[in-house]
């Protein structure tokens, strides 16, 4: 019951501080006269993903690899099966024509190069972690030099400039809402995997990894039922490229991350493959750049698959 309740209590802090630094970090860049492009493509993504950047550091620096790796590589499963899947049964989505020129193409890049690094030694090293990073920033500037036209502006509702003391005060909670709900999360899941007898890797593919997709989550059924813009395609793709390349290079960076559990290599890892490249089949079958509720249906009866084979 204690592990239960820190992981909750962990999870709430993360969505919390998560949320305040996205508002800091927005707020200050506007301040800074950065343009609003950039921030959309580079500060408001890292900052959605601090929590799963967060609890993956701090998984590799405890001990707990197979947490961190986990938690990204169930977090890409979760919001392409679970986020993606939700959203389009409760309505359909069109989809953009740069999901097939550049967001779904960078996933699959980014993920073969993962599987590439990880798979052959079971470890991702320092240098790795650098190649990821540069691959990122690369990305991130030909999207701004040359696609300006795909990305939508995804910026919180209130872009308005704070002043300097709230900015700060936002910033050093957000900060401390995450390094806490970090260590309550992490200390509840590894008390969680030895109380039922599993490995910290399931832990980390299915409880944290479906923790840390909440936000998605529950921002994707809030705009279904307003009946504002639904949390587009492009939006999940893109958290899913910077939990590989920015999540996992920064980890790499500060520490080595090598696998334990050798069922992330012989099942977790395919399962990503597999439902990030279904997605090209379903977008153009039966109508092109379209997701509707039988799209919606296979994703979600493959994360549940996905799950019940893991948990075994």
């Amino acid at each position: 019951m204690q592990n239960i309740l820190f992981i909750l209590i962990g999870l709430i802090l993360l969505i919390i501080g998560g949320s305040w630094l996205l508002k800091a970090a927005v707020a200050l860049s506007l301040k800074l006269e950065i343009p609003k492009i950039v921030i959309g493509m580079t500060v408001v993504s890292f900052a959605t993903s601090a929590p799963e950047l967060i609890v993956s550091i701090k998984a590799a620096l405890d001990g707990f690899p197979d947490l961190a790796l986990g938690n990204v590589v169930g977090s890409n499963i979760a919001n392409i099966g679970l986020v993606l899947g939700v959203t389009v049964l409760l309505g359909s989505i069109n989809v953009n024509k740069s999901f097939y020129t550049t967001d779904w193409p960078m996933m699959m890049f980014a993920s073969v190069l993962f599987f590439g690094f990880i798979f052959f030694d079971g470890e991702i090293q320092q240098y790795e972690g650098v190649i990821m990073l540069v691959a990122l920033v690369a990305f991130l500037v030909y999207i701004l030099r040359f696609q300006k036209t795909a990305v939508i502006d995804e910026l919180p509702e209130a872009e308005v400039s704070l002043p300097l003391y709230k900015t700060v005060l936002f910033l050093a909670l957000g900060g401390l809402g995450l390094w806490a709900g970090s260590e309550l999360l992490i200390n509840g899941a590894v008390g969680m995997a030895s109380t039922f007898g599993v490995t910290d890797r399931v832990i980390g593919i299915t409880v944290v990894s479906i923790g840390t997709s909440i936000p998605e989550l529950a921002a994707s059924i809030i705009a279904v039922v307003k009946k504002e813009k639904a949390i587009s395609l492009g939006n999940l793709i893109g958290s899913n490229i910077f939990n590989l390349l920015a999540v996992l290079g920064i980890t790499s960076i500060i520490t080595p991350i090598h696998v334990v559990d050798e069922g992330l290599l012989s099942n977790d890892i395919f399962w990503m493959l597999g439902i990030s490249f279904l997605i090209l089949p379903l977008v153009f079958i039966p109508k092109g750049l379209r997701l509707g509720w039988r799209d919606g249906l296979v994703l979600l009866t493959i994360y549940i698959a996905f799950i019940l084979v893991t948990i075994q």
